[in-house]
């Protein structure tokens, strides 16, 4: 065997002694002696609040709009994308369109599906793309389901996104009415469940995450999935919602 083939051979001999060895015993050593949670939920109050107006979550940008949202979710975003391969992403709350557009482009990667994103507020200056149709409105309207109905066909596979009015009220009714779209192995995410003190605006009120409890109460067709929380933070705990039946 050649030296620079040995060399090889040894150096993944000793990756994998580190990774299925090493590593396992550091993490169990310090896991009785570190609060982890505290320590991730310490981090997400840090990256969520910081500097207020100034905060890291407020200055992010995709291909020059921003987006509002945390890059850990949005990986697990395009993750879901690839797995559903939707037909259409129903997004309720467009702001300035920088998630529409993150959207259409990971549809665009996959040569497949179509962004109908959703807002009262007309922002100006909102992205262009030919897979993005914006509709002006109340989620909850007849008139925006209308017109919803319409961009749709009864077979196609429906991908949901709830990130408009964070109250329970209004998400548990968005929760209710948007259900329909989707069909078994799909998702409902519902953003911003941290709001309330999960971990983060201890006094905000009932919202998403209290809506997503009261609608598991009432449909039995869902359930959390908790692989999708894998990268330990993320802004929507409990909020992705796999149909399962």
């Amino acid at each position: 065997m050649k030296m620079s083939k040995l060399k090889t051979v040894i150096r993944k001999f000793l990756n994998r002694i580190y990774e299925r060895v090493y590593i396992p015993k550091v993490y169990k050593y310090f896991r009785g002696k570190v609060d982890v949670v505290n320590e991730i939920t310490q981090f997400h109050k840090l990256y969520y609040n910081s500097w207020g107006e100034d905060a890291t979550w407020r200055n992010m940008y995709w291909l020059g709009t921003p987006i509002l949202k945390n890059p850990f979710d949005l990986w697990i975003f395009q993750e879901i994308i690839h797995n559903l391969k939707p037909h259409v992403i129903i997004e309720c709350g467009t702001k300035y369109g920088g998630s529409a557009l993150y959207l259409a482009s990971i549809c665009d990667m996959e040569d497949k599906g179509k962004v109908i994103t959703i807002d009262i507020e007309d922002q100006k200056n909102k992205p262009q793309h030919k897979r993005i149709h914006y509709l002006l409105g109340s989620s909850l309207s007849e008139e925006i389901h209308n017109k919803i109905d319409n961009l749709i066909d009864k077979d196609d596979n429906i991908l949901v996104i709830l990130d408009s009015l964070h109250t329970k009220d209004h998400v548990l009714e968005e929760l209710i009415n948007y259900s329909k779209y989707v069909k078994k192995g799909g998702y409902i995410i519902v953003e911003d469940t941290h709001l309330n003190g999960y971990p983060i605006a201890p006094f905000f009120g009932s919202g998403p995450m209290e809506a997503v409890m009261e609608f598991l109460k009432i449909n039995k067709d869902f359930q959390i999935d908790k692989n999708k929380e894998k990268f330990l933070m993320t802004w929507n705990p409990n909020g992705y919602l796999k149909k399962v039946k």
